[in-house]
């Protein structure tokens, strides 16, 4: 699944009100553009993406059945 797929199923299921979906989409692209990304820049994208992902916490104790469909 590319980037835009992604997209697709993430708007299709209304996903872009769970951010860990819209990371793997941030991943996504990521990989996409590794190629044209120096190892430097690379490396900081990712330790951005994975900071936002520490910062969820865990947001969705007690509530796994509503966020987790």
């Amino acid at each position: 699944m590319n980037s835009q797929e992604l997209a697709q199923y993430i708007e299709a299921t209304n996903g872009i009100s769970k951010p860990w979906l819209l990371i793997q989409l941030r991943l996504k692209k990521l990989e996409e553009r590794r190629d044209s990304l120096s190892p430097n820049e690379y490396m900081k994208q990712l330790e951005d993406i994975h900071q936002d992902l520490m910062n969820l916490g865990e947001w969705w104790l007690g509530i796994e059945d509503e966020v987790f469909k």
